[in-house]
């Protein structure tokens, strides 16, 4: 008699079915939101600061710019006020006998308030003499520059010299002064208008 184990046939082992479980997850199955990481925000602070260092660096060039135009365009107004003293003092000292009417006229055409006044009206008498005596000067300005600004007027001080001769005295002599010549503008125009002997 067949043994009953061999009637029924070899035994067959069920498959074997994975654990869920312990099915490892995919890379990609988070089970949550799929959003990306935010990027850093150091990069973003470097170009703001960059940005405020470039406007701060061109602020300072053309405060720069403008700084030195102001002090050229000072230095020239200066300049300006310092040749027209200058040349106030050389009117003022060079006067010949034989062209006395031109040179106090000159004078005059340079001159404004008190010291425009001090010719005015006395131009024939100073002229006179002069060619009566047979005066002659010849101004040179030795040293000037600016003392003081006021608004629109500087003094400048300034040393001269005058080489002086008469009909007397043909040979002739030095004589040297400093003088503080308040220099306006007036207009555009730049005339003196107060001369001092200054000892």
């Amino acid at each position: 008699m067949a043994n009953e184990h061999d009637k029924d046939g070899p035994t067959v082992e069920p498959d074997t079915v994975p654990d869920e479980s312990t099915t490892p997850t995919s890379a990609t199955d988070t089970g949550g939101s799929d959003t990306a990481p935010a990027a850093p925000t150091w990069p973003k602070r470097v170009v703001v600061v960059a940005s405020i260092l470039l406007i701060a660096v061109v602020a300072a060039g053309v405060w720069l710019i403008i700084d030195q135009r102001s002090a050229d365009e000072r230095d020239e107004r200066r300049a300006a006020f310092v040749q027209a003293a200058r040349q106030t003092v050389l009117n003022l000292t060079t006067i010949r006998a034989d062209s006395a009417d031109a040179d106090v006229q000159r004078l005059i055409d340079g001159a404004t308030g008190d010291f425009k006044a001090e010719f005015e009206g006395r131009e024939g008498p100073f002229v006179e003499v002069v060619q009566q005596a047979g005066v002659t000067t010849m101004g040179e300005v030795l040293e000037a520059g600016i003392q003081n600004e006021d608004g629109t007027c500087a003094s400048s001080l300034v040393a001269s010299r005058a080489m002086v001769s008469n009909a007397d005295q043909t040979e002739p002599e030095p004589r040297d002064f400093r003088l503080r010549v308040t220099i306006c503008d007036e207009n555009g125009r730049l005339l003196a208008s107060k001369v001092e002997f200054v000892p």
